[in-house]
């Protein structure tokens, strides 16, 4: 089957002529993949599963293809290292752009030639189960790349997080009832598992109504002792926004809005905070002052005083992540927490951000605790090797002081 699909491949890019450029040679792509017969789609379809199906196999995170940027292979990020798949053979860049194509429905196309970027989400069936892939296809250079991210087939267990009772209470609806959590972290920092697993929590011990709005849907809950809708947008709705102040006519108890990317979602999420809701969401900020002065800064000069204090009294705590390679040659997770208390509302409102770093350093007793923090006790426990460390802190001069080593500059 793979063979055949990798022929019909190369009939399919041997009748495109090399005078056709730019969009135009993508739409007439499109028109080609289009009038394939269903076997030849399928045929198309069952390729590209096969190399997707072999992430889970080599224990991969990441797929890349296509455009000039992959050297004419397909490329696995595998426990954070990226590299090319050789022995998968090369491909043009027409083969490529066919293959990308082949997996598109036609709206789907439509969509991606116009704004030159498409998110959407694929899954596959393989021995009756199923998995899930965050897609994105994208231009390099007038022709198709992607790259395909894999959907946990299962929640991290809550616990797994290791996050101090005081954090659990914050985070299950059982305890408190309203508020903006965010949980951020740079690309591939493990956000959503993050966020699933804390749905996932709440999901089987609380009775409410959980509403998920994401661009795709990534990991879909089966409802246990909640109702979960989950939105994606541009399927299921318009966008972020609007998926949040719909939602306020549904009778929510959980509002997660996958991504506060600009400075309407992230009013409407503040907006739909303040009616009382309980709000997750996450943002692309390494630090939990990065992530306050990075909302702040995201809206007119005019908004901000007012963004100021209406984030000081609608959020109740940040977790900033990232994955850390470990001595096992697996990935960690490193955390940063800041919990909202008097003392930090007082420091965001008066424009004292600065101040909230020790404030996390010294409330331990509360469940904060500062990345540097983390990184000690992963490296102290063995679990991760004191140059990944270093590497990995934000303040790498705070680090060097904790771990009273000698500093050698930020």
């Amino acid at each position: 089957m793979i063979e055949t699909a990798i022929k019909l491949l190369q009939e399919i890019a041997g009748t495109i002529p090399d005078t056709v450029p730019g969009m135009e040679r993508q739409m007439l792509i499109g028109d080609l993949v289009s009038k394939l017969s269903p076997a030849e789609r399928t045929a198309l379809r069952k390729l590209m599963d096969s190399y997707l199906s072999r992430m889970w196999k080599i224990n991969a995170s990441d797929i890349d293809m296509g455009g000039y940027g992959t050297g004419n292979h397909i490329w696995y990020r595998v426990y954070g290292d990226k590299k090319p798949a050789k022995e998968l053979g090369t491909f043009t860049l027409d083969e490529f752009n066919i293959l990308v194509q082949s997996i598109l429905i036609e709206r789907q196309r439509l969509f991606l030639y116009e704004n030159r970027s498409l998110d959407f989400s694929y899954s596959i069936v393989e021995d009756d189960k199923m998995y899930r892939y965050r897609a994105n296809a994208y231009f390099d250079l007038d022709h198709l790349a992607m790259n395909m991210r894999a959907i946990n087939a299962i929640v991290r267990p809550y616990k797994g997080l290791d996050l101090h009772p005081n954090v659990t209470k914050i985070l299950s609806l059982a305890h408190t009832t309203q508020g903006l959590n965010l949980i951020t972290g740079i690309t591939g920092s493990g956000k959503s598992s993050t966020l699933d697993s804390i749905i996932d929590a709440n999901n089987h011990t609380v009775d409410a109504h959980v509403v998920i709005i994401s661009s795709p849907v990534e990991y879909v809950h089966r409802p246990d002792r909640c109702i979960i809708r989950h939105r994606e947008v541009g399927r299921d709705v318009l966008s972020f926004k609007e998926g949040a102040i719909q939602s306020l006519r549904q009778d929510p108890d959980i509002i997660v809005i996958g991504e506060m990317r600009d400075p309407d979602t992230i009013m409407t999420a503040l907006e739909i905070t303040d009616s009382g809701h309980k709000v997750f969401s996450t943002l692309h900020t390494a630090s939990a002052v990065e992530t306050i002065d990075r909302i702040i800064g995201e809206v007119p000069p005019v908004e901000q005083e007012r963004v100021r204090l209406r984030l000081a009294d609608t959020l109740t705590m940040i977790m900033s992540q990232k994955l850390i390679p470990s001595l096992e040659g697996k990935l960690l997770l490193a955390k940063e927490i800041l919990v909202m208390t008097p003392p930090v509302r007082a420091a965001i409102k008066n424009n004292n951000t600065g101040e909230i770093y020790q404030m996390m350093a010294e409330s331990g007793d509360l469940g904060m605790i500062t990345l540097e923090q983390d990184l000690k006790r992963l490296y102290m426990s063995k679990k991760i090797s004191l140059e990944n460390a270093l590497v990995n802190a934000n303040n790498k001069r705070r680090f060097q002081q904790i771990m009273n080593l000698t500093p050698t500059g930020d």
